[in-house]
Formats: C-alpha cells, structure tokens, sequence
C-alpha cells in the first residue's frame, strides 16, 4: 500500500510540473512576446535575435495598419537600397526574391513608412490597438504651413511624424500633404520641450531633419520576406528624388514686415504684369520639366520670392537660372514650339551663354546659364552694342524645392547668401532703377567679345 502511494505521488508531480513548464511556453508566447516583439513563427532563412525581432516588429505594424485600413507605403532608403537590386526578381515573383529574411532584418534601428494624409483620419483606433499590441507611440505636430499667407499666419497644427516602437525597434511613419503646385509634402521633425528625446535615435531619421518635396509616387504591391507591402514602382528614382528633396517655406511673416514697410503695388498695371509673370512661369516650368532640364529662380524672381513672396511687380521679366552642364540644343526649338519666340542669345555654349524670350506683350524670360569654379560660380553678361563682357559671380550653392506661385520649382538653398550677392546687403530696399552692367554688388568686366565672333555670340531678333 505505501509503495502505490509512492508511485501516485511521484506521477501527480510529474503532470504538476509537465503543466507548469506548458504554463511557461503559453505565458511567454502569448504574453510576454507581444510585449517585446518576439515570436515563434517561424522567419525565412532562419533569422534569429534582433535580425528576426525587426521582422516581427514590421510583421505586426503591418497587421496593425491593415486592420485600421491605412495604406502605407515602404520609403526606408536602406531596404529600398536593397530592393531596388533585386526589383526585377521581385517584380516577378509572388512570393518575394528569396527563402532568407535578407530586407526587413537588415540591420538599423527602425523602418520607415510614408502615409498620406487623406486617406486616414482615425488615428485615436490606431493607438489604442497599438497599446493593446504592445506598441508604444509617439506623435509629432506642427503647423501647417499650407494656410500661411500674407494675410493669414495660421496657427492650426496637423500632425507630421509618427514613431511606434515595440521591444529594440521602430517604426517611422512620415505623413505626406498634397501642395497646391500638384506635389507631396513632409514636415521637419521637431520635438516639443515635453517629449522624450531618447524615444528612439532622432537625429537618424532619414525624413526629419527638414521638410520634404516629391512627386506623386506610382506604387507597386510586392512581397518581400514573405511580407505583403507597397513600395514606390521605380525604387531608385524614389531615392535619386530623396537626395534631393530638401524644402524651403516662403517667409510669409518677414514678407508681411516689408510690405509694413513699403505698401505693396496694388494698381491695375502691376495685377496684370503678375498674371502674366505666372503665366510665363508656369510656361517656362512645363517646358523645362518636359525636357528634362533643372532651373532655378534667378536674380529679381528669386529676390521678390525670398523678400515677399511675390513677383516684383517693376521687374518686367522673369529670371531662371540653369547650370551649364543641363543646357540642351532642344532649349530654344522647344521654347519656340511652346509659343516664346527667342529675343536674343548671347554668348555661346562655352562662354556666358543667355538666351531671352519673348513673352506676352513686354514680358521677357530671361534664362542666365551658370558655370562652376573650384571656389565660386558665375553667369555672364553681354553689352550688345560694344561686345563687353561682364561676369556676376555668387558663392557656391545647392537647389532646394519651394512652391512659387502654385509651382514646384527651385531655388537656391543659400538663398540669403545668393541674393546678397546679387543685390548687395541693402537687398530688402526696393529698386526701381537698376542697371544690369553696374547695379549688381557681384558684377565685373570680363574683357570684350572679339569683332570676328560677334555674328555667333550676339544675335538679336
């Protein structure tokens, strides 16, 4: 009788401790996993660690978007890298490139999605299914820079960043606005004084150290470590954009300071002069896009931006800029095609070429060809009468985007340091008189055309 006993007794602790460690396995796969983004599911190639954590942390930030229909859309530059090398693969084959985790575990620190605004407006759902997920989150808000205008400075504020974070990884979702010049829109990322500054690595997020200007990208459904996501159709077109998508806000409150200062040109004959400026504009951008071909806005039409946000209604023609190495012989047939028929061409390819257009009624756009030295850059000028040369010669600079009177277009990053070059320290004086060959703070003689090339380099029409 004491030796059943026994056996009964060392059986019941055996299932005892059988349903313990069976409590332990279900405890911490159904628990402590959605906790810290861990899982048992199995992962392509067998990834383990953090390599297989990232995976799981994209894994469930899918699920969780798709159950809340958001549409996001991949826009992380390193996995885009790496796909955008195995894009006909993947563009071909339903089940992704590969049976290894070879993207989402590539190492970083987060994931970065793009969101467009419109098409979600319930984000109180979203957190609150996050947190039951075990996601922490954090929104980023500032204003909106769309409502700004001479006679509003609005202080309405949308928001621009979200960060999930769920165990060692992030997701970075950056919110896209459409602008009125047809393109999309990113804010900066700039935390408020309350906010955790050690949420996760800041300064390495790819979308938000400032604003950001792209085109509507066309988008493609794949698969990619067995993960059904919507990445930009041309990978590497998406990047090249990225590279250079830096945006710069018209200064509506400083414009708002000068026009206190010199009341704007509000007649009849300087309303008709802007409609027509824009109208050039908006001819010229189309033209120049169409061919492919990068400007910028130049002397007068870059200060009226950067000063009132405006055309300067005495100014009389529209300025671009254009980098010597983008010139194309298509340049003038296609701007005669458009319907601007050319005023004159100065100089040659070579050596400060400009050419000028004729617009409607006295409206010009004048297009200045810049050229590169190892310390400075430089466009020339062309006295028609006497075959002088002269030379205006600005600091190096890069292009940002900016939006101009309901365009996307260019202007120069260093955009202060541009204009005083030009236009000297007192630039935010208006200027009625202005004399091309002396006026300009940077101009200089740059020697005489010789009397036997004038035929080629100064043509009149």
């Amino acid at each position: 009788m004491q030796k059943i006993n026994r056996n009964v007794v060392l059986a019941l602790l055996s299932l005892t401790s059988l349903v313990f460690l069976l409590f332990q396995l279900c405890y911490y796969k159904f628990y402590l996993s959605q906790k810290n983004g861990a899982a048992f599911s199995k992962v392509r190639g067998s990834q383990s660690g953090q390599d297989s954590t990232r995976w799981h942390v994209v894994r469930k930030f899918l699920g969780l978007i798709s159950s809340h229909n958001i549409p996001v859309y991949l826009i992380d530059p390193l996995i885009l890298g790496l796909v955008d090398k195995d894009i006909e693969q993947i563009r071909s084959s339903p089940d992704g490139p590969s049976p290894e985790c070879k993207y989402f575990c590539a190492p970083r620190d987060f994931t970065t999605f793009a969101l467009l605004d419109k098409t979600w407006k319930h984000e109180v759902g979203l957190f609150r299914t996050a947190e039951k997920m075990g996601f922490q989150w954090l929104k980023i808000i500032n204003k909106d820079p769309r409502l700004d205008g001479m006679d509003d400075l609005s202080g309405m504020e949308i928001p621009l960043h979200y960060i999930f974070k769920l165990a060692s990884h992030a997701i970075h979702l950056v919110v896209f606005y459409e602008r009125s010049g047809n393109f999309l829109w990113h804010g900066p990322l700039r935390l408020k004084q309350h906010m955790d500054r050690k949420f996760v690595p800041f300064r390495k997020l790819h979308f938000g150290r400032y604003p950001g200007a792209y085109e509507k990208p066309e988008l493609l459904l794949v698969s990619i470590d067995d993960l059904k996501v919507q990445i930009p159709k041309n990978p590497s077109s998406f990047l090249e954009e990225m590279s250079h998508s830096r945006f710069l806000e018209c200064r509506y409150r400083e414009a708002r300071a000068f026009f206190q200062l010199y009341p704007d040109d509000a007649s009849l004959d300087a309303v008709e002069f802007r409609k027509k400026a824009k109208s050039l504009l908006h001819l010229a951008a189309l033209t120049l896009n169409n061919l492919g071909v990068k400007f910028w806005l130049s002397s007068g039409t870059c200060l009226g931006w950067y000063r009132q946000c405006n055309v300067i209604p005495h100014s009389k023609d529209v300025d671009l800029g254009i980098f010597i190495r983008d010139y194309k012989a298509d340049i003038i047939p296609a701007f005669q095609k458009a319907g601007l028929p050319l005023k004159h061409k100065f100089g040659k390819v070579e050596d400060s070429l400009e050419l000028s257009f004729q617009g409607e009624d006295d409206v010009k756009l004048d297009i200045f060809f810049f050229y590169e030295e190892d310390d400075h850059i430089w466009n020339g000028g062309t006295q028609a009468k006497s075959g002088k040369k002269f030379k205006y010669l600005f600091p190096k600079f890069t292009l940002c985007w900016t939006e101009f009177v309901g365009l996307k277009v260019h202007v120069p990053c260093e955009t202060l340091q541009y204009v005083e070059a030009n236009y000297g320290p007192e630039w935010k004086v208006p200027v009625k008189t202005w004399d091309w060959k002396s006026s300009p703070s940077n101009v200089q003689d740059n020697g005489v055309w010789p009397v036997d090339e004038w035929d080629d380099v100064i043509q009149i029409y």
